[in-house]
């Protein structure tokens, strides 16, 4: 990936932790220099530590504060909409608090950087939504989240169609469960982690590295005739 990316600004969004910061650092190492926005600033100054870069942008995405951030910097020719949430509960316990919460990150969130950056985006940009495999399959506990998800895979269809006038592409990253700081609870649970290594086809699970390496991929210019699409990562989860 050496280079792939040289000369491009990217933004990561949550990009202090788990694949934020994974996909932050590879698109840095891509060449980008890359601007990661996310809430907590010692999260940051580390992970601009590890790659020259790399630029802390302090904020919460959910914040008009955030929005004007983003505007000061500039043109942009990637969009990393990596921040999001999850938790897990059956039906009848979501409160409405939760509902709101996760709509509010995981999508108005999105949309609404989205249409911020859009404002001066270099034509022949490349904007990617962090979905889920989710997205495409019905899980227990997870009604909200899949929700969520779902509603970025029919975003991302409709912007691809109406931002292909000016070379601006829009795709989805569809990880499987990657050990992060978000999931490593849910892996503590024996049941849970038997129920995974029983879906996945392939052995083991992605690094936050192998996803990072797609984001890369849907950044650049490899994947130039590549628009409206779901890539999943998910060792063939969704194929069974």
């Amino acid at each position: 990936m050496s280079e792939t990316l040289a000369g491009k600004q990217a933004l990561v969004t949550g990009a202090g932790k788990g694949l934020g910061r994974a996909i932050a650092l590879s698109m840095a190492n891509a060449g980008a220099r890359v601007y990661a926005l996310a809430r907590t600033d010692s999260d940051l100054q580390s992970l601009a530590q590890e790659h020259g870069n790399i630029v802390p942008v302090v904020g919460d995405v959910l914040s008009d504060d955030a929005l004007q951030a983003v505007r000061a910097l500039g043109p942009l020719d990637i969009l990393m909409n990596n921040a999001g949430t999850n938790q897990p509960e059956p039906i009848g316990e979501v409160s409405d608090d939760t509902l709101d919460r996760l709509i509010d990150l995981n999508v108005k969130s999105v949309f609404r950087l989205t249409r911020t950056v859009l404002e001066q985006m270099n034509d022949g940009g490349s904007i990617i939504h962090m979905s889920s495999q989710m997205a495409h399959v019905g899980s227990p506990g997870r009604t909200v989240y899949c929700m969520t998800k779902a509603a970025l895979e029919g975003l991302t269809r409709a912007m691809a169609v109406e931002l292909g006038p000016r070379g601006i592409r829009t795709n989805t990253l569809c990880p499987t469960f990657v050990m992060t700081p978000m999931t490593e609870s849910f892996f503590e649970n024996p049941e849970f982690a038997a129920m995974v290594e029983r879906m996945i086809p392939l052995p083991g699970l992605p690094s936050p590295e192998d996803i990072g390496a797609a984001a890369v991929y849907l950044a650049s210019d490899a994947s130039r005739y590549v628009t409206g699409s779901a890539l999943k990562i998910d060792g063939g989860w969704t194929a069974a």
